[in-house]
């Protein structure tokens, strides 16, 4: 297609591409541990923030993902018996949660996982091409906040006038 040569020079397509291409390769390295990205991503957060309760929300700020997005996946670990919900003694109107043994067990085969593939990376690209790399993404991400922001202001001005 025409629009290749365009893609082909474009960080915003290849941000994005790599993003999806990495979701998909990560579910399939996750297979085993029987969990998906974002499961895998609400046990190690609990697993490392114990013995200190997390909510919900705060899952949901962290990760990047909306609330009703750690909803349903809080609600799947919980039936497969991963993790338990409790609520908050100081505000009834929160939960906090908790890993189940199982899910302790999954979370830390999860962060071997993780770690055996930062490893490879590191091992692959060199660590200092990884730091650069992950230093670029977070430009990236800084540029496109900025235009998002400023596109947020001139709609902002359109509508007022």
């Amino acid at each position: 297609m025409r629009i290749q040569a365009f893609l082909e020079h474009s960080p915003v397509f290849a941000v994005r591409r790599a993003a999806q291409r990495l979701e998909a390769d990560l579910a399939s390295i996750l297979h085993a541990s029987g969990v998906s990205f974002l499961e895998a991503l609400v046990l190690v957060s609990i697993f490392f923030e114990e013995p200190r309760a997390i909510k919900p929300s705060e899952l949901a700020m962290t990760l990047l993902t909306t609330r009703g997005n750690v909803s349903h996946c809080i609600s799947a670990l919980e039936t497969r018996g991963l993790l338990r919900r409790r609520i908050d003694p100081a505000d009834a109107r929160a939960l906090n949660l908790f890993l189940r043994p199982a899910g302790r067990s999954t979370a830390m085969r999860v962060i071997r996982t993780l770690d055996r593939l930062q490893r490879d990376f590191e091992k692959q690209l060199g660590l200092d091409q990884v730091r650069a790399g992950l230093a670029s993404i977070a430009r990236f991400e800084e540029i496109c906040a900025a235009r998002a922001a400023a596109a947020r202001r001139e709609e902002q001005v359109h509508r007022s006038s």
